[in-house]
């Protein structure tokens, strides 16, 4: 399925329909080890053992991607809002991007909105567009795989 994501000034929006429940999903945006199979898209990876979530308004939710080239680079968010398992809302502390993530259950599966506000102007580009829709497409490929993994086990 394509993911739809649309750079406008200092917001970014991306969408996607996957065939994983909704709990599933939830999980993979809430399990460190979920999050780091997803998290750097085609574009980079994440070690398990980068990931840092402590799931509460207040705590962090911190992971270190690795570029192809050997580069990495250390994210670091705070829990504002947490609705199980409809909604998370994350603030990036130095610059104040705040994104929400927001899961409907809808035919066959959920969709999932990823929703960027206050962009810094670094993060005000295409590079960052296809990052996120490459997370959204790697986060389909994995929900594809547990679900396959979930039908084969009863």
């Amino acid at each position: 399925m394509s993911v739809d994501a649309v750079l406008d000034g200092d917001q970014l929006i991306a969408s996607r329909q996957l065939g994983a429940d909704p709990e599933l999903v939830w999980t993979m945006f809430t399990t460190p080890a979920h999050l780091a199979a997803f998290w750097g898209g085609d574009h980079a990876t994440v070690t398990p053992e980068s990931v840092v979530v402590d799931l509460r308004v207040g705590g962090t939710f911190e992971l270190e991607t690795r570029g192809p080239d050997g580069s990495t680079h250390r994210l670091s968010f705070r829990y504002e809002a947490i609705d199980p398992p409809n909604r998370l809302v994350l603030t990036e502390p130095r610059t104040g991007l705040t994104t929400a993530i927001s899961l409907r259950p809808s035919a066959g599966g959920t969709s999932v909105t990823i929703h960027q506000r206050r962009l810094p102007p670094e993060l005000q580009t295409e590079q960052a567009r296809a990052g996120l829709a490459g997370i959204l497409r790697r986060l389909g490929a994995v929900a594809d795989e547990l679900t396959d993994e979930r039908r084969r086990s009863r």
